[in-house]
């Protein structure tokens, strides 16, 4: 027997709601993309694409940070150009995000508490963004197809880590289908759509 807490309308503890997610792009930039598997960085670039699309589509809001611009260049311009108008886009020098001062405001301005985080390196800027926005009692979720490392057995490593910290590993297409919640409107179109 259902109690009203446990009513079909009560989210579950890992859903994704539109109305309290962000998503947050970590350092996809030009000279680090360089370093990167063609086809790991291939993947993440559809999938942040994907998620950033999705992200317009639903009117959720976008951060993005930028590891020391003056050596690491912009973020790449095929995820540069899907970023909406009026996001913020800031540099660090910390390697988490939340430990940058700027993007840590930019964040909580938001008000959102559900962190969608994608972005690399999985094992560096990643792990350690999702560990400490965990710590202060975000919910984390990173699509494990929407992150990379230069070695394989590091992006495994950073996913295992940011697990063990509080986050939640998903994929792309959960992410999206969560942020839905059903079908037959024309939302689910436009995702679907992306997804195909």
């Amino acid at each position: 027997m259902m109690t009203p807490a446990q009513t079909p309308n009560t989210p579950a503890p890992l859903r994704l709601l539109q109305q309290e997610s962000l998503l947050l792009c970590v350092d996809v930039q030009e000279r680090l993309c360089a370093a990167m598997p063609k086809e790991a960085l291939a993947q993440l670039v559809q999938n942040a694409s994907r998620l950033l699309r999705g992200a317009q589509i639903l009117g959720i809001p976008v951060v993005v940070s930028e590891q020391y611009r003056r050596g690491l260049g912009g973020t790449i311009p095929e995820l540069a150009s899907l970023i909406p108008a009026g996001s913020s886009n800031l540099e660090k020098l910390e390697f988490s995000a939340w430990a940058a001062p700027a993007l840590a405001a930019a964040i909580a301005e938001t008000g959102r508490s559900q962190i969608i985080v994608i972005g690399m390196e999985t094992h560096n800027c990643v792990y350690q963004t999702v560990r400490d926005l965990a710590h202060v009692g975000y919910k984390v979720h990173i699509p494990h197809d929407a992150v990379c490392s230069r070695y394989p057995e590091n992006a495994r490593v950073g996913l295992v880590l940011a697990e063990r910290a509080g986050g939640v590993v998903t994929s792309t297409e959960t992410v999206l289908f969560d942020w839905l919640h059903r079908a037959g409107s024309a939302a689910f179109k436009a995702i679907s759509a992306l997804v195909r």
